[in-house]
């Protein structure tokens, strides 16, 4: 992956694109290259299969959200060492919007503070300083799980509604490379059944949430994000 110095935000940043930066966010598909949806349970990082979507007429409509084709791999590359140590990784997505579609474009990789379990952002000012400057999006987050399955915690449901309530499209993934069932996930707070529980818990750390009394889950794979291999990628890392 090509490497370069990020001269846009007034912090000490390395920016690293995929395609180089010799390419537009968007460019040509290489021949046999398609945009597929997101499948909801891949069983490998290249697993990128395209599934048929059952759209309940409940769900209220969303935006398409195009994430690319590297964002997993890079962000496995980038917390490698935490991984090898058994501690998370966090990072945070921006996006810009065009024609009702957002296409991450940046994975912002701040300061922060790790355990087996949790991973604390810290200087969050900095993170604001490059969405701002370059108009994104906060449209998600990523983590690890070093030494977990494939699934979100009840702090993850949380920090999930802390985006959620902001942009609906937001989308919450978890990596995790020891999992040989689900290797990572997109997910999304159910709405509004999980958004509304989420709302009202005052709990914090790590808790038992209520099962919602309809049967359904609080939070869902999302079937609004498509996996674009013509999407270039740029990580700033400010750890």
């Amino acid at each position: 992956m090509a490497g370069g110095v990020c001269c846009q935000v007034d912090v000490h940043t390395v920016t690293q694109s995929s395609p180089s930066t010799g390419v537009s966010f968007t460019h040509a598909l290489p021949q046999g290259s398609e945009v597929s949806r997101f499948s909801g349970r891949p069983t490998s990082l290249d697993d990128h299969s395209e599934s048929s979507v059952n759209r309940s007429t409940g769900r209220k409509s969303l935006k398409d959200v195009h994430i690319s084709a590297r964002l997993m791999e890079d962000f496995l590359d980038i917390a490698k060492d935490n991984t090898n140590k058994n501690l998370e990784t966090c990072g945070v997505l921006g996006a810009f919007l065009e024609e009702r579609t957002f296409y991450v474009t940046n994975l912002i990789i701040p300061k922060q503070e790790s355990t087996a379990s949790s991973c604390q952002a810290l200087n969050e000012e900095e993170i604001f300083a490059i969405q701002n400057q370059q108009s994104l999006f906060p449209i998600g987050w990523i983590h690890t799980h070093p030494s977990q399955n494939c699934f979100m915690s009840s702090v993850d449901l949380h920090t999930q509604y802390s985006y959620q309530v902001m942009v609906p499209e937001t989308v919450g993934i978890v990596v995790a490379p020891s999992d040989e069932s689900r290797k990572y996930g997109i997910f999304r707070l159910s709405d509004p059944v999980g958004m509304s529980i989420l709302k009202e818990c005052e709990e914090k750390e790590f808790h038992l949430h209520e099962e919602p009394a309809d049967g359904s889950s609080i939070y869902e794979d999302c079937w609004n994000v498509y996996i674009n291999p013509n999407l270039r990628l740029e990580v700033c890392d400010l750890r």
